[in-house]
């Protein structure tokens, strides 16, 4: 991805104990929301979902009392490893869009848009309504906002119930440059937008992220609980 700031390449090899540390960091710091993501793993059979699996796992198994939320790559778009990721039950599965669909040749050249909405509709029938789905966009690479009303009315289509939208920043010279910088009322408008079409929780402004507060976007889930939340790679 052009704006992402993780090196690329082919790992050499995959940790089998790495669930049960995640876990254990999870515990020792007492988290009650945990959002658990990766870096693709299109180099394994499976995609990783099988340490996806053993990560959520060991979680439960190491800190019951915290809720779950997963963010994946797209596993190639493939049901099954989705399916085996799901099974384990998270509390919530974000899977970020990142851009509007006009955007994905210049900044998600190895992603297609309709393989993330096949994703996350695939989410929302595997999980059932005990599941919430969540996606995320950022703005500032080129986007109208009629663009991104669009993009929103897609994501309703597929079943998402929680939307984050944030500025983009460019990490370093070597990545996208911004083309604009969106204005906080922008930021309502598009709140405003994506509440009209449905869906149960909107998230927007320049500094949002999709893993930062992440318990407080799904407050129907979180009754009582406090905004002790990190984000955890698997």
């Amino acid at each position: 991805c052009g704006f992402c700031n993780v090196n690329s390449g082919k790992p050499t090899w995959n940790d089998p104990l790495e669930p049960a540390r995640v876990a254990r960091s999870i515990a020792k710091m007492g988290l009650r929301h945990a959002v658990i993501t990766s870096v693709d793993r299109d180099d394994l059979p499976d995609y990783g979902s099988g340490i996806w699996a053993a990560t959520i796992r060991q979680c439960r198994s190491q800190a019951p009392e915290c809720k779950v939320e997963v963010l994946t790559p797209d596993f190639r778009g493939e049901e099954m490893p989705l399916a085996k990721v799901l099974a384990e039950r998270p509390d919530v599965f974000n899977h970020n869009v990142e851009v509007v669909p006009r955007l994905y040749s210049v900044a998600r050249r190895g992603s297609r848009w309709e393989r993330s909405l096949r994703v996350l509709r695939n989410a929302r029938a595997i999980g059932g309504d005990e599941l919430v789905t969540k996606s995320g966009l950022m703005v500032g690479l080129g986007e109208t906002h009629a663009e991104m009303v669009d993009a929103f009315a897609d994501l309703r289509e597929a079943g998402v119930q929680v939307l984050t939208v944030g500025q983009y920043l460019r990490p370093t010279e070597n990545h996208l440059p911004v083309v604009r910088y969106w204005h906080p009322d922008e930021f309502k408008e598009l709140e405003l937008a994506a509440y009209e079409l449905g869906f149960e929780h909107i998230a927007a402004g320049p500094l949002v992220r999709s893993s930062y507060h992440a318990d407080e976007h799904v407050p129907q889930q979180r009754p009582g609980v406090g905004p002790l939340s990190a984000a955890v790679g698997a």
